[in-house]
């Protein structure tokens, strides 16, 4: 099947299918994003199928409210660390671990399924091939404009789910997961936010595209209930650590999504918040320590080595306010020949440290930040003021916007508004 263009549209039986994608990829994203208390039973049946799967009897269940609860003295996960520790170097004859076992019977699973969905995305003859830009083009338009139905299917579910699970919500948190231990701790599965890929497989099954081997449908089956039904979770070789669901999770539309991606935002508190109090800062999509929401100044801004956490430290104040506290020195200002109307103002930035590790943090080369204002409005009709670093070498704002885009300031005149 194949989009078609012109005045009678996309034909009715793709226009149907990419209806029906859309539904199964926001029922999983919604798993992901769950609020629910974990579905025990369910959890514990799955996990308990999936050990005997690698021919291991199922394992005691031992439940905590969060990944959190991992990096306590006297948690569950450490007192089961000896049951539960990383992949070991082992020789022949000695088995491998439960974890290990069940990583092993994944990829073999991904793999064959992978080579399934390859297979059907071989394009047919004189069938358009999908462009670079298919993932930030809205999938009716694509259809309309003649890609394949299953290209768009592809990146409407599999792409969409990996950028609003995996890369806003699953990343975050293994960050804040791996800030907290004091030493690296047992592979968890991530049982919600693993829906990213059960999800696109489940897809592909579910819209009759691709026809799985019976023992990785099975097995798939087996990881999907785990999405549906829990948090996070550690299996060890006669005890399963099983975290709880988010208790509260907050986000928003991702910037210009064309798939229906969302990325995390609270400008109240944690973004992702589990029922015993752990959780994980989240401005724009940018993951943050508490400070820059609670108590963001001029100086705990120079002190920060990320660059994204400092930005969205700035934007926290504002950035009018922001170079009055700080006393940014202003070098030069421009009318932006990109966005008519709109100003281009180049800022001599304060010394940024440079952490090494092993060694004392020390000064970084002084830098300059281009503030300019979004060529598109928020949702609000406002138009965002933000900052961006350049070189300390560039003393013209119109050179430096060029810059940005990695242009010269004269080529940079030339072109049309940005967004």
């Amino acid at each position: 099947m194949t989009g078609r263009r012109g005045a009678e549209g996309p034909d009715p039986e793709s226009l149907s299918l990419l209806r029906r994608a859309v539904a199964i990829r926001d029922e999983w994203l919604a798993h992901g994003l769950s609020t629910e208390p974990a579905d025990r039973p369910a959890a514990e049946a799955a996990i308990s199928a999936l050990y005997r799967l690698i021919d291991r009897p199922p394992p005691r269940f031992v439940w905590v409210d969060s990944p959190g609860s991992a990096l306590y003295p006297g948690s569950p996960l450490h007192r089961a660390e000896s049951e539960l520790a990383p992949l070991r170097a082992f020789s022949r004859g000695t088995d491998l671990p439960v974890h290990a076992r069940l990583a092993d019977l994944c990829t073999r699973v991904r793999t064959l399924m992978d080579r399934v969905v390859r297979r059907r995305l071989r394009t047919p003859l004189r069938a358009p091939w999908p462009s670079a830009t298919l993932p930030t083009t809205p999938p009716e338009r694509a259809l309309r404009d003649g890609v394949w139905i299953r290209a768009i299917i592809d990146v409407t579910v599999r792409h969409s789910l990996a950028v609003s699970l995996r890369d806003a919500v699953q990343a975050p948190l293994v960050t804040e997961f791996a800030a907290g231990a004091p030493r690296p701790l047992a592979t968890a599965w991530h049982g919600q936010h693993d829906a990213y890929w059960v999800g696109h497989y489940d897809a592909w099954h579910r819209l009759g595209l691709a026809c799985f081997p019976a023992p990785a449908r099975e097995a798939l089956d087996l990881w999907s209930a785990t999405a549906r039904s829990c948090g996070w979770w550690w299996p060890g070789e006669d005890v399963c650590v099983v975290a709880e669901r988010t208790a509260a999770l907050h986000s928003e539309p991702a910037p210009d999504a064309a798939h229906g991606e969302v990325r995390l935002h609270h400008d109240g508190g944690p973004a992702v918040l589990y029922r015993d109090g752990w959780g994980t800062h989240v401005l724009n999509g940018t993951r943050v320590p508490a400070w820059v929401l609670g108590a963001p100044t001029p100086e705990r801004i120079s002190a920060e080595a990320n660059v994204e956490v400092r930005r969205a430290a700035i934007e926290r104040i504002g950035w009018d306010a922001y170079i009055d506290a700080a006393g940014l020195a202003l070098v030069a200002a421009a009318p932006d020949p990109g966005n008519p109307g709109s100003e281009l103002r180049l800022y001599d930035m304060p010394e940024s440290p440079v952490v090494v590790p092993g060694a004392r943090t020390r000064p970084g080369p002084p830098g300059r930040v281009l503030v300019a204002v979004n060529g598109s409005r928020e949702r609000d009709g406002t138009r965002r003021r933000y900052g961006l670093s350049v070189p300390g070498s560039l003393d013209d704002p119109v050179d430096a916007a060029g810059w940005t885009y990695g242009l010269s300031g004269a080529l940079y005149s030339t072109l049309a508004r940005r967004t």
